[in-house]
């Protein structure tokens, strides 16, 4: 294959060069158990410190509430299981999204199980919450609102602050999902009063199986891990230190950037929208138009199968989803695309294509031009286009 466009940004991003190079160090020159007293591992400590300041100093944390783990999904268990079974006592009620990742999704019916109510929001056709619906749903007994930044699939970014503000308002703990808006779009945890914040490396061109929890100081989120001190005696195991390294160092660039980078995604995606509505008939972008992350498109496509879709755009060199990478493979539609109120055989027939910073003009009108001629070309075969035409010319 001559030609690479990656356009599945959302799913995972290539780490970059200058992660990598302060990562190998790591590996095979500083390579001392951070625990150790001796000098040559004890330096490891420090380098952790560090990168810890430097994602707290991003969110506008402290060092001491940035807690490192494997990467969004443990963070979003830890979360809600620490959170459920430190605050039992005082209620065993929590309210999420129907269009939360299935990290947190899974863990609410595991929750579940174990005697505790969830109350799963709506969304409107945007994917916005409603803040009077999440009002009406508080009880005395709710302990934790969970509700992601930025969904994962169709980009959508939440009124998090005001979210933040009717927890506090309530007494009731805040936790968010951040792993796609962290370092997409700017986060201030006091500011939009977050008492926890999930985030991984790689969506931010950092190295996989890393990320962070952020807990607020003064939080009674119990140990996730047993076994060691660790991470304030809270997540035991012997820390990944060139994992945290390149965490820290995609973090810091990532933010650097943030700016600059974020203004040119939203000026291609926005670029690429009007290109594919305007071009292909029957076309629709899912998700807010304006309040999305700055690389994410996500585009139904009326009378064709996503999964044909995504074949064929790989055998032209072009990497999409048809959503969550941990959906892939299921022919279930995505249960974001049913939440917003797409049919079943519309949300079939769905894209997503998120964008990068080495994403070019060039590179989606090659890709545009691509989803011409697949689109047309899958409706030709198609026998509900077919029945659509008939019944239009009528």
């Amino acid at each position: 294959m001559e030609k690479l466009i990656y356009l599945d940004n959302a799913a995972t991003t290539k780490t970059a060069p200058e992660v990598v190079e302060a990562m190998l160090p790591y590996f095979t020159e500083y390579y001392g158990n951070p625990s150790s007293v001796y000098g040559f591992a004890a330096g490891n400590k420090e380098v952790i410190t560090r990168q810890r300041e430097t994602i707290a100093e991003i969110i506008g944390a402290e060092a001491n509430e940035i807690y490192f783990t494997a990467g969004g999904s443990e963070s979003d268990n830890w979360a809600l299981k620490a959170t459920a079974e430190c605050y039992e006592n005082k209620g065993r009620h929590i309210i999420t999204t129907k269009i939360e990742h299935h990290a947190i999704l899974h863990t609410a019916e595991y929750l579940e199980k174990k005697g505790f109510e969830v109350t799963y929001l709506d969304v409107d056709e945007k994917g916005l919450v409603d803040l009077e619906q999440l009002r009406a749903a508080i009880r005395p007994d709710t302990i934790l609102i969970s509700v992601m930044f930025a969904n994962n699939e169709i980009g959508t970014i939440q009124p998090i602050k005001e979210i933040g503000e009717i927890a506090q308002e309530h007494g009731i703990l805040f936790h968010t999902d951040a792993v796609q808006a962290f370092c997409q779009v700017p986060i201030n945890v006091d500011e939009c009063h977050i008492d926890m914040l999930s985030a991984s490396g790689h969506k931010i061109n950092g190295p996989k199986g890393i990320g962070f929890l952020y807990i607020r100081k003064g939080v009674k989120i119990r140990s996730f891990v047993h076994g060691g001190a660790q991470e304030r005696k809270r997540r035991a195991g012997t820390e990944n230190v060139p994992g945290i390294v390149g965490l820290g160092t995609a973090a810091k660039r990532a933010a650097e950037s943030m700016e600059e980078r974020t203004k040119k995604e939203v000026e291609l995606r926005d670029y690429f929208i009007n290109r594919i509505l305007t071009e292909i008939p029957y076309s629709r972008l899912n998700g807010h138009e304006s309040k999305r992350l700055p690389n994410n498109t996500n585009f139904s496509f009326q009378f064709i199968e996503g999964e044909s879709l995504l074949i064929m755009l790989d055998m032209k060199g072009i990497c999409g989803s048809s959503g969550s990478a941990c959906t892939s493979g299921s022919l279930d539609p995505s249960h974001v695309l049913l939440a917003i109120g797409l049919p079943h055989e519309i949300a079939h027939g769905s894209l997503r294509l998120t964008l990068s910073e080495e994403t070019t003009k060039e590179d989606l009108d090659y890709t545009a031009d691509v989803l011409k001629e697949i689109v047309e070309h899958l409706r030709k075969m198609s026998p509900l286009y077919e029945d659509f035409q008939k019944k239009q010319k009528k």
